[in-house]
């Protein structure tokens, strides 16, 4: 078997690892999101997100520093030098611990003062709220220490792990959900309280396994002043791109509090849970791919990268577009199955933020070619000023008056132009043939979509409402997916493919 086929085999493998993971955890995730709304309420629901979000804020050098780190461990896996891998490692953990003692002096300064003074928030809900905020603080500080175990987990592709801390993910947000019912003490301080706790134990689990399985994650100190000013200054510009989409995220969430009322921040935080649920089916997919666009990089085999890009970035659209076309076309009925109820903003806004991910997934594996070269200034600056452009643009129209409705409008228009910057930029780094992707994978895509989109769509608007007319028009819309995804979205390699899995995996074990 080729080395091609081996890799190929090795993601569809952990592919498959990591959907087992999500579903189990999405239908238990659908089930408590509901519950923790009815029980704390949506105000409290809107200030948990709120603040929560401010403290995702302070933690954008988590962001930074994890895309390096996975960066440079999987370069040097890819390279097979496994001095340099412990050597690397031990580094960034040193920084990890030095980048969480100044996100905790930032958090308990300018984001408590933040939290008092500019947050839109019922005076008698301000103790609540600034308890959530620690709770949130020690959480993030716990994230940005496993990091780097993290990405050794990721780097050597060890993607069962997560389908078996998922299961335990899944049993403590039940055990969460069942004691914020029964405890005395106030639902909203004991759900972050508890969320935290949950969050200790799975990091516990992470940076256990890692140290038992894999050498380099024993830490051992290692300093190296030119490895040092690489990871740095390779970090810096990942910061500034990570700041960008913090802003970008948390920055309108913070704006729509701003100028409409916690209501609307709990229905963009619903939304958000959907997409989430959505975006996992591409996330799962492309945590299994990632490693293999760098460690191709690495390497020197750039036609093999190619290909990967213009595979992955397909399959991560139609993903997301098998389950997000039926979502969209029933959100009213399904929303209101889930929750028990329909929150204003909720519909539209989901259906704006599935758009913005399925354009934003298509360029994710772009931006992974982009990190594997190293030389990330140019990306960073250019995507990361386009994204911050998101804030100020929407707080003009909203002082004008505009609905909220206008944020994702402006995101979704951001989106599709950051795309095509980032075909420009990957094309100045490397030889990579931009007419062939715009054409093969972006034209493609959106010929499927639309295909696709007419069948169900027809059928929502000739039967009349009810819990069997929109089962019907989700199995039209898988359907119809399917088969223009196949027929349309796929070429003769791809299908190929397709085939050999189901001969070997299904016929073969029939027979």
């Amino acid at each position: 078997m080729s080395e091609s086929s081996q890799n190929n085999k090795r993601i569809a493998k952990n592919t498959l690892l990591l959907y087992f993971r999500m579903f189990f955890i999405m239908a238990v995730t659908l089930f408590t999101s509901r519950v923790v709304l009815s029980a704390l309420g949506v105000e409290d629901y809107g200030i948990y997100n709120v603040v929560g979000g401010i403290v995702a804020m302070m933690g954008v050098l988590n962001g930074a520093m994890s895309v390096s780190t996975q960066r440079y461990l999987t370069f040097e896996l890819g390279r097979g030098d496994m001095v340099r891998l412990k050597q690397t490692f031990s580094l960034c953990l040193t920084i990890f611990f030095l980048l969480s003692i100044i996100l905790f002096v930032l958090a308990e300064t300018i984001g408590l003062w933040f939290l008092n003074t500019q947050l839109v928030i019922p005076q008698e809900r301000m103790a609540a709220a600034n308890w959530i905020y620690q709770f949130s603080i020690l959480s993030c500080i716990s994230s940005l220490i496993t990091m780097p175990y993290n990405a050794a987990i990721i780097a050597h592709e060890r993607m069962n792990v997560y389908a078996y801390v998922g299961i335990i993910e899944v049993i403590l947000k039940l055990v969460i959900v069942y004691l914020i019912l029964i405890l005395p003490a106030d639902r909203l301080i004991s759900y972050g309280f508890l969320f935290m706790v949950s969050h200790f134990i799975v990091t516990g689990i992470y940076i256990g396994y890692c140290m038992r399985k894999f050498v380099e994650t024993r830490y051992c100190w290692y300093w190296e002043k030119p490895l040092f000013k690489e990871l740095v200054s390779y970090s810096g510009w990942n910061l500034f791109g990570s700041l960008s989409g913090i802003v970008k995220g948390q920055g309108l969430n913070i704006l729509l509090n701003m100028f409409f009322n916690p209501a609307v921040n709990a229905a963009r935080g619903i939304a958000f849970q959907i997409n989430a649920a959505i975006t996992q089916f591409f996330t799962n997919f492309y945590t299994a791919v990632r490693p293999q666009i760098t460690k191709y990089y690495a390497q020197g085999n750039m036609e093999e990268m190619h290909k990967l890009i213009f595979r992955s970035s397909k399959l991560s659209f139609y993903l997301i577009m098998l389950i997000s076309l039926p979502i969209i076309i029933e959100a009213p009925f399904i929303v209101n199955l889930w929750l028990g109820q329909l929150p204003e903003y909720v519909v539209p806004f989901t259906r704006l933020i599935i758009a913005i991910s399925a354009v934003d997934c298509m360029a994710t594996p772009l931006m992974t070619a982009a990190h594997a070269t190293g030389n990330i200034r140019l990306y960073q600056s250019s995507v990361g000023t386009m994204t911050i452009l998101n804030v100020p643009i929407s707080y003009i129209f909203l002082k004008l008056g505009y609905s909220p409705l206008m944020v994702f409008y402006i995101s979704l228009a951001i989106a599709v132009i950051c795309l095509f910057m980032r075909l420009w930029i990957v094309r100045r780094l490397m030889e990579f043939p931009v007419m062939e992707y715009i054409v093969k994978v972006f034209g493609t895509c959106l010929m499927v979509c639309a295909i696709s989109l007419i069948l169900p769509l027809a059928a929502h608007l000739v039967l009349e409402e009810s819990f069997i007319s929109v089962v019907m028009v989700c199995l039209i819309s898988l359907l119809s997916s399917i088969v223009g995804i196949y027929f349309i979205g796929m070429d003769n390699k791809e299908k190929q493919f397709v085939w050999e899995v189901i001969n070997k995996k299904i016929l073969h074990k029939k027979n």
